[in-house]
Formats: C-alpha cells, sequence, structure tokens
C-alpha cells in the first residue's frame, strides 16, 4: 500500500493493534493518534464510505440548480426521515449524509420522546456539526461536586489543558482570547469579524450587564492554516457557510479533511467500511476483548475483528447500545456494567428559549460573504454563588445580527412600482439569541434494549426514556427573560420570545448513559477512559460525560480522545495491555 491511502478491509484473520469503533470526531482522532505513534489500527464504521472531495455531489451547487429548489418533498421527508428532517442541517444537498429512519428505528418510553440525529458514513457527524468548539473549565469540572447533581469527573482541566492544546494546534479553531475563568481561552487561529450592529450589541451588554460578555464564536474553520494544515491539503475559510454539503477546501475541521488523511499518511490505517458493530468478543479467562463481531450492512453477513485493544468511539447511544448488546455469563447486564449504571444519566442541551428582535439603524451596513459563526454569550451562572434562587446550573447564548437579503421581500405585503423597486434593497436588521442550557444527571433519564424489537441486522432497539425536569424547564423560561433584558439594553426593538418543549435529542449534544468516575461501583469507565473491568476497553465519545455543561461537546471529545490514546499507547509499550 502507498502511503497516504488507507486499506480497505473486508474479512480478514489479521490481529490488528487497536480496532476503533465509529468515524466521527472521536474515532477519527483515535484513529490519527495510533497511526501516528506507529500502530496498526483498523477503523470499523457502519457506514459507507465517503471519500474526502470526490464525494462530495452537492458541494458548491446553488439551490436554484437543485431539485426542487434545494428542497426536501414533504412527502420524501415525512417516509424517510421523520426524525432526521428535524436537524439544522438536514435539507436536499446534505440529505445523503443523514440516515433513514425506516431502516433505524428505536423505540421510547410511554410519554416521553427523543429525536435521535444519526449519519452513518466515514467520517459520521464530523461531516455535519456547527463546529462550535469550547473548553470546559473547572466550573464545569466540579460542578457535580459542588451541589451534588451526579457524581464527581474523575479528571479536572489541569489533566485535559494540555490535550486541547493539542487538538486545538490540529484541528485549527479561530477564536479570540477572553481571560474568563469559566471558558478557558486556548490555541487559535484569528477570529471571524463581528459585523457593526453585533459590535454596537457587544458594547451595550457589557456595558448593563458587567458580568456577561459578547464574544464571537470560536469555530473550527480556518482562518490562518499552519504548514501542517496545509500538507493535509487545508486550505483557508471561503466564508461560503454550506460547510455540510461537504468542504473540498478542507477548510472546516472533518474526520475527511483532517484525522483520517494525518493517519492514512503512515501507512497503518485500516478502514472496515459497511460494518455494522453486534457486540464485543469478550474472553473470560484474560478478562479482555478480543475483538468486535460484526454484520454487513448490506449483505447481512457476519464477520470478526480482532485487536489487542478496543476504543469506542460509535457516539453516546451507539456505545452503549454495543455495551450493552454484549452481554455474557460474566456481565449479564452489558459488558463492565458491574455498576449498573449502563445507559443510566443521559443527557442533551436545552435549547428551549429563542427570542428575537429588530436592530433599529445601520441602513448604510451590510457584510460580505457567510461568516460560519455566530456570537456567544458565554455561562455567566457558573457557580453556585451565581446560581438563580429557583434552579441551578445556567446555560450560554448563541446569536448573530442579520439583515435580510433580497428574498424578505417575499414575505411582506405590498404591490405597485415601489414595493417592486424595493424587493431589490436589503431588508432590515434582526437580531437573535438561542439558549443551550445544561441538563442535570438524573438516573432515571436511560437507554436500554428493548425486549422484543430489533432492527434489520437482528440487533435489539435501543429504548429510550428521557424528560426534561423542572430545573430545565425553569432555566429555559430565565433565558428568554434574560435575552430580552439584554436586547432592551442593546436598544433592540419588537421584542419576542418563544420558549418550547422539543424533545431532547434535537441539540445533537447527548452525552452519558456510559459515564467515567473515580469508582467502579458508580461508574463504568475512570479518568482515562479505561473500562473499570476491562482493563483494554476505552470509550472517548460523549458517553462517558458525567455533566453536560454549557458549552458544546465536541472539543472535549478529541481531547479526551488524544489523551486516552496517550495512555493506552503508553500501556501497550510498557505489556501492560
Amino acid at each position: 500500500m502507498a502511503k497516504g491511502e488507507p486499506v480497505i478491509v473486508d474479512e480478514t484473520r489479521e490481529e490488528f493493534d487497536v480496532l476503533v469503533v465509529g468515524s466521527g470526531v472521536s474515532g477519527g482522532w483515535a484513529a490519527k493518534e495510533f497511526c501516528e505513534k506507529g500502530f496498526r489500527t483498523l477503523v470499523i464504521e457502519r457506514g459507507r464510505l465517503v471519500r474526502h472531495r470526490q464525494d462530495y455531489p452537492m458541494e458548491g451547487v446553488p439551490p436554484w440548480k437543485q431539485e426542487f429548489g434545494g428542497k426536501v418533498p414533504l412527502d420524501v421527508a415525512a417516509r424517510d426521515h421523520a426524525v432526521q428532517s428535524q436537524c439544522y442541517a438536514f435539507r436536499a444537498s446534505t440529505r445523503g449524509y443523514f440516515g433513514n429512519d425506516r431502516e433505524l428505528p428505536y423505540a421510547t418510553a410511554e410519554g416521553t420522546t427523543f429525536s435521535w440525529i444519526r449519519a452513518n458514513q466515514l467520517g459520521g457527524k464530523s461531516l455535519l456539526w456547527a463546529r462550535q468548539s469550547y473548553r470546559l473549565s473547572d466550573h464545569d469540572f466540579e460542578a457535580n461536586a459542588r451541589d451534588g447533581e451526579g457524581i464527581d469527573w474523575p479528571i479536572r482541566y489541569a489533566d485535559l489543558a494540555p490535550w486541547y492544546d493539542h487538538v486545538e494546534r490540529f484541528a485549527g479553531i479561530s477564536g479570540s482570547r477572553e481571560g474568563l475563568p469559566q471558558l478557558p481561552d486556548g490555541e487559535f487561529q484569528p477570529p471571524f469579524e463581528m459585523n457593526r450592529p453585533e459590535q454596537a450589541v457587544k458594547q451595550a451588554v457589557e456595558s448593563a450587564f458587567p458580568d456577561r460578555k459578547v464574544i464571537i464564536g470560536r469555530t473550527a474553520n480556518l482562518t490562518k492554516p499552519t504548514e501542517l494544515q496545509v500538507q493535509l491539503g487545508r486550505v483557508v475559510c471561503q466564508a461560503r457557510s454550506e460547510c455540510e454539503n461537504g468542504c473540498s477546501f478542507g477548510a472546516n475541521f472533518s474526520t475527511q479533511s483532517a484525522t483520517l488523511p494525518a493517519a492514512a499518511r503512515t501507512g497503518n490505517l485500516h478502514i472496515a467500511p459497511n460494518s455494522v458493530v453486534h457486540s464485543l468478543i469478550h474472553d473470560p479467562a484474560s478478562n479482555r476483548v478480543r475483538g468486535v463481531r460484526v454484520i454487513d450492512n448490506e449483505t447481512l453477513a457476519t464477520r470478526e475483528y480482532f485487536g489487542r485493544v478496543v476504543f469506542l468511539c460509535a457516539s453516546t447511544l451507539g456505545s452503549t447500545q454495543v455495551l450493552l448488546n454484549s452481554a455474557s455469563k460474566r456481565f449479564p447486564n452489558g459488558l463492565g456494567n458491574g455498576s449498573g449504571v449502563l445507559g443510566r444519566y443521559l443527557m442533551d442541551h436545552n435549547y428551549n428559549s429563542v427570542s428575537r428582535g429588530d436592530i433599529p439603524g445601520f441602513e448604510d451596513e451590510y457584510y460580505k460573504g457567510r461568516r460560519p459563526t455566530g456570537v456567544y454569550v458565554p455561562n455567566f451562572q457558573y457557580e453556585p454563588s451565581r446560581y438563580r434562587a429557583h434552579y441551578k446550573r445556567g446555560y450560554a447564548l448563541g446569536g448573530s445580527a442579520q439583515r435580510g437579503g433580497w428574498q424578505w421581500g417575499g414575505y411582506r405585503d405590498g404591490f405597485g412600482a415601489e414595493f417592486k423597486a424595493g424587493l431589490g434593497r436589503p431588508g432590515p436588521w434582526n437580531w437573535v439569541f438561542y439558549a443551550q442550557g445544561e441538563m442535570l444527571p438524573k438516573r432515571e433519564n436511560r437507554v436500554d434494549l428493548h425486549p422484543t424489537l430489533t432492527d434489520k441486522w437482528g440487533i435489539p432497539q435501543l429504548n429510550i426514556d428521557i424528560r426534561w425536569g423542572e430545573n430545565e424547564l425553569l432555566m429555559m423560561e430565565d433565558a428568554a427573560e434574560a435575552s430580552e433584558a439584554m436586547m432592551r439594553a442593546a436598544g433592540i426593538e419588537n421584542l419576542r420570545s418563544d420558549v418550547t418543549q422539543k424533545p431532547p435529542g434535537l441539540a445533537i449534544h447527548e452525552v452519558g448513559t456510559a459515564r467515567m468516575g473515580r469508582d467502579p461501583k458508580t461508574s463504568v469507565f475512570n479518568g482515562n477512559n479505561q473500562a473499570h473491568e476491562v482493563p483494554n476497553l476505552f470509550c472517548t465519545d460523549g458517553s462517558v460525560f458525567c455533566s453536560t455543561a454549557t458549552q458544546n461537546p465536541s472539543l472535549t471529545f478529541m481531547a479526551l480522545t488524544a489523551r486516552a490514546a496517550d495512555f493506552a499507547a503508553r500501556e501497550m509499550a510498557n505489556r501492560r495491555l
């Protein structure tokens, strides 16, 4: 094999050094880290191959050149994508990256709903994510211990800080340094600029509320590529804001643009596509995972892959489903589940508050390009002394100022020459704030295997039982009030807020269900992401989280994965794994 291309694997009896289950943000990082350390690595992906630059069929295709103007017909969306079509990134140009809901069934408990967004192909949801990239702080790692919700994280910010540095430098995160205790600064490329109305809102809000900051969103889009990034074929962001269609420029971070090219050039990368993981093969005599049992996505044939170490990176619910389905006489409730907490403490971010208004003035201002990020207000209720009296924890706010283009005229009444002439002028400026609230870890929010329902591969479906609690509902009401107060201070008019109860899942930030911890009696994985009860099994996706914090979780997935891979590599070198 020439370096630079992975080996595509079907049937093989080779024993690999590392098996990585999943190829999204976490799986791509695991592959990169192990391959660069000299380990022969097999990435097991349940979906099809998606090759960088070659398999982005809708990249650069404008809506007017797409069938139905870029819209998915309502009957098709209802039939095949009833859940997936709820996602902000779902449209005709991205439909091929989303799962077909009819082929990916899951169950929900009576009286509850969960929207499980899935992208089953090489790269997973790294092809679709919104790229917002924030570090957790010690306030987040200590929150559970401070207010008594959930168990204490087994790590602190100091444990993860050098790994945040490591992944930020490679991935390429643009942002501004702010010196905030609740949102640590990182290794940033130059930030995108705020437009003039955003700058005005920032000044007004920070003057009226000294405890709050309005900053530019930190995003995994390159603004000043490094030499290594250029070597990997990545260049500066073109500000098209069409990242989800595929980016041949490699300007946005994805498995395809960044981690897999780095892994492939070592000559150590192997990929097994269309391999739906059924369960892990556990050897009770050695108490080690020997391999992974898979079912072919297309033919339904079974096969097995073997390795010294297994990294589960199949997504929060995907990894937990694999562990639950790997039950045995030794582990009757799921592999490594002596604690009984596997499947428990499911969480997601709460986006159920949106506030809008109109910005007067700035008629002589517009903007160029489509910036791939907005503004961000970090959580200002980040420690117990700052909590509101009637609920715990807090929320961050995303937002932006935008001016309507020529399309805005299609949404207003009028006729005649003056109205027609006005259709060629931009519309008014408007503002939006949306909340990203923390969800408390509760034991009753859980997933388990359905006792009778299976999918087309014969794997038991997940049964999901999760509900917003009173804490989350009160938090969203407060977020709307706080948003309107800040907007009012900035002179924004015609304020209006929507506080809803849309189900968990739509944030696509689900975490928990296989949490890490110090005590094997209350957690599944330890502080190195290593299973307490099965030493050569690791998990580094969102399932190991002990709390949600308010920040988008993907950057922490990356840092946890790089750190755990470094630990596992040293353990393997010392023959302890």
